[in-house]
């Protein structure tokens, strides 16, 4: 049997409560990256000087170029289930997942403003990873953005996941300094843009993707077995 009765419409107090956490979270985020500024260099040079030739490198290295896959495909299983089971809550995920171009695309823009060199090139270190090119620029961190966007998308869509995504997308992000392709304060900032822009689409557009009839019947039923 199939279920057609319509959802109840997102309601603005369901979704400010969304949004409120995750400015403060974008805000600690962002006076954290402030406060690693005056000391970036020690704070970089500390990190990737201690993992590269170290035992830590290669699997640095594997995690900071490959890790976000890893998230990527666990965003895709999530959005798979949800559909099946739970459509008002895929609509989240969905609409989280045009948080996540958005802020990626937000992040390339600021990088073009802003044009701070990579830490690799400005300090000249040897580093786990190949220093990217000049004209790459490292503020803010493009994989922690990703990372933290498709986080923030999924907890929106299920918050029980926050202990799981969360500390991930954290992992992922730190990586980039480990393997010494980002200042610390690149990485907070990233994360800080992509919790606050995913959010702020989820906000805007959710009450609006909510009203589709897709999204807004409940998924089929499941026969119950013999």
């Amino acid at each position: 049997m199939v279920v057609t009765e319509s959802s109840p419409p997102v309601s603005p107090r369901l979704v400010r409560s969304m949004f409120i956490p995750a400015v403060g979270v974008a805000l600690v985020l962002t006076l954290l990256a402030a406060a690693t500024v005056p000391m970036r260099d020690r704070l970089y040079l500390t990190v990737a000087q201690t993992v590269e030739g170290s035992f830590l490198g290669p699997l640095a290295g594997l995690v900071a170029d490959k890790g976000l896959l890893v998230l990527v495909a666990f965003t895709g299983v999530l959005a798979a289930w949800l559909w099946r089971n739970d459509r008002r809550s895929f609509g989240t995920l969905a609409v989280g997942g045009i948080g996540v171009v958005g802020a990626y695309l937000s992040s390339e823009l600021v990088k073009l403003v802003v044009t701070e060199p990579r830490p690799c090139r400005a300090l000249g270190i040897e580093t786990v990873l190949e220093c990217p090119e000049v004209g790459d620029w490292s503020w803010p961190s493009n994989h922690s953005v990703i990372a933290a966007s498709f986080a923030t998308a999924c907890v929106l869509a299920a918050p029980r996941l926050i202990w799981l995504v969360a500390p991930l997308a954290a992992v992922l992000a730190f990586s980039r300094v480990t393997v010494g392709v980002h200042y610390v304060h690149d990485v907070l900032s990233g994360m800080a843009l992509g919790v606050l822009v995913v959010a702020l689409v989820v906000v805007v557009l959710l009450p609006f993707a909510s009203r589709l009839p897709i999204l807004a019947r409940e998924a089929p039923a499941v026969p119950p077995t013999a």
